[in-house]
């Protein structure tokens, strides 16, 4: 009987400036030390060397790129297609893009994407077209009355949870309203969040979860079994990426654990999870 895979994957933006400034990994430290935590792939920009390097490590290799204007569409999508993606991870367009200029996008990558044998996603993420719910699931909608199809998104929960000031008791309630198309999707950026913050550290620095990652645990396994309950007799993969942004990149705080080494504990977190669901 067919059955739903997930998939565990790192994004390499979570080891920017890893181990310290100054002495960051090369590029095959971070993939060699990818494989042997446990991912079977990683997300970025593409590029001849990553090709290369995840083919030695057994990586799958998710594309990622950021655009909001059509005819960049086939050379970006053409350039992840020969880096070796199948899926691409895309931060379309801007925060005042409106619906229809972004439906419009929308349409013509999903296009562009089938051509070249892809899948993009597009992601839900603050400056794009998707910076709130609202936008999103105008767009996703838009796309749907115009194609008949639901709209590839790849999901990022924390930049909605941000925007629209949660807290733990209603992160379900107020972002899972679309089980659509959350069953549809197949990209999932999961990095913790509270109703303030995009990021909060999954342990405290000596091993422990922090309070705020247990609190968004019970979301985390309500999200997986929603996407579940759409896919559970179905051939599909879910990828999953624990998106811990270091503090190269704003999203960590000083006084946050290093963002791999979390991302490493989140990734054996979200096994649990899964594995308890597929039961």
């Amino acid at each position: 009987m067919p059955e739903p895979v997930l998939r565990h994957i790192a994004n390499l933006w979570t080891l920017m400036g890893h181990p310290a400034a100054g002495c960051e990994w090369s590029l095959d430290e971070k993939l060699s030390a990818i494989r042997e935590a446990g991912f079977d792939g990683v997300c970025w920009a593409g590029s001849p060397e990553l090709r290369r390097g995840c083919e030695r490590h057994g990586l799958l290799f998710v594309g990622g790129l950021s655009s909001g204007k059509a005819d960049e569409f086939p050379r970006l999508l053409r350039e992840q297609k020969d880096c070796g993606a199948f899926h691409v991870n895309v931060q379309l367009a801007d925060e005042d893009t409106t619906t229809a200029e972004a439906t419009g996008l929308a349409v013509l990558l999903m296009q562009e994407g089938r051509k070249l044998g892809l899948q993009p996603a597009v992601e839900v993420h603050r400056d794009t077209c998707t910076e709130t719910p609202e936008k999103t699931y105008a767009l996703a909608d838009a796309y749907q009355k115009i194609t008949g199809e639901l709209l590839p998104i790849s999901w990022d929960f924390s930049h909605p949870a941000v925007v629209k000031h949660l807290h733990p008791g209603n992160y379900a309630e107020r972002l899972l309203v679309r089980p659509d198309l959350i069953q549809h999707a197949q990209q999932f950026h999961f990095r913790p969040f509270d109703g303030h913050h995009a990021q909060v550290p999954v342990t405290d620095g000596k091993g422990n979860l922090t309070p705020e990652l247990k609190d968004w645990l019970p979301f985390a396994e309500a999200l997986l079994r929603c996407w579940l309950d759409g896919n559970r007799d179905k051939d599909r993969e879910i990828l999953m990426c624990p998106e811990m942004g270091p503090l190269a990149g704003g999203y960590a705080l000083s006084v946050f654990p290093n963002s791999w080494e979390d991302a490493k504990v989140l990734r054996v977190e979200i096994d649990r999870l899964w594995k308890k669901l597929k039961q």
